[in-house]
């Protein structure tokens, strides 16, 4: 290791749900320091998610991160001059963070609606086990898989 790991920040928890991954999903949507419009939006897509599946929003989303969390990924390392993609297991801290960001980049990809829509649906899809986000924590089990023979690199 080359220097001090960074000490871990404490994620502060969302005014409505009191929730911490609610709270850094707030802060993964926002852009330009717009705190307040990042939790209308996420607000929003929470009463769209009621509306639409009459059920808890918190529960489907809790549900939804779970379905779309990575449990392996590939991690470049470089061993005598050749760099080999080695699969590794992700902690569910980070799996969590790439699920949300996955749900996120997946939305703001989307175009012609208002991103609490976007969100709504990408958010139903994951709990249905299917979409985009799902397929693509397969693309990433799957390219884990397929470098399983590097797995005795791991560090």
């Amino acid at each position: 290791m080359r220097r001090r790991r960074a000490p871990k920040r404490e994620l502060k928890s969302d005014p409505k749900y009191n929730s911490e991954i609610v709270g850094h999903f707030i802060n993964l949507i926002m852009r330009d320091g717009e705190k307040s419009l990042a939790q209308s939006i996420v607000y929003e897509t929470f009463d769209k998610i009621a509306k639409k599946l009459n059920e808890d929003p918190m529960k489907i989303f809790t549900t939804c991160l779970e379905n779309a969390r990575p449990k392996l990924e590939v991690r470049p390392r470089r061993i005598g001059g050749a760099t080999y993609q080695v699969p590794m297991e992700v902690t569910p801290q980070r799996g969590m963070s790439i699920a949300l960001r996955w749900i996120r980049d997946v939305a703001r990809a989307k175009k012609g609606k208002p991103m609490s829509e976007k969100l709504a649906d990408e958010i139903i899809s994951a709990y249905k086990n299917e979409g985009s986000v799902i397929k693509k924590k397969e693309d990433t089990h799957k390219m884990a898989e397929a470098n399983k023979a590097f797995a005795h690199f791991k560090w």
